[in-house]
């Protein structure tokens, strides 16, 4: 499968590269739209940001680093995919030769369904006002 996504790009803002400093240092990745960091998962489902990125100890043993910022830090995330180079370019989709072309269809849930649709008139239930006296001030 060409499109199997291969991690994710997470783009931070100028001001977080800064706050953060040295310690993002040796995971950022620098490219033609700027310094980045490449990770192989990620959860957005809270306060923090969590990116798991796979990397390797001086004695070559892999281990997976997960790498957490706060969500206000992160400007976007781009999934990085295996079909082209990763980039901010136009893709150009060139077909593959065996491949059938199959005219589109439409879906069952794009179809109008046209069912007699009565509305019922709204029921006003008349209340009769409350009419009271202040007590006489005093």
């Amino acid at each position: 499968m060409l499109d199997e996504t291969q991690g994710y790009a997470v783009f931070l803002y100028p001001q977080a590269l800064e706050a953060l400093g040295e310690a993002i240092r040796p995971y950022l990745h620098d490219g033609p739209s700027g310094p980045h960091v490449l990770c192989n998962s990620i959860d957005t489902g809270g306060a923090l940001i969590e990116m798991t990125i796979e990397g390797r100890t001086s004695e070559g043993h892999a281990i997976a680093v997960e790498l957490m910022v706060p969500a206000n830090m992160v400007r976007m995330i781009v999934s990085a995919r295996s079909d082209g180079v990763f980039g901010f370019g136009p893709r150009v989709v060139v077909p593959a030769a065996d491949v059938v072309a199959v005219p589109p269809t439409a879906l069952a849930s794009a179809q109008t369904v046209h069912a007699p649709v009565e509305i019922p008139m709204p029921v006003v239930d008349p209340v009769t006002p409350v009419m009271a006296k202040l007590p006489p001030k005093v």
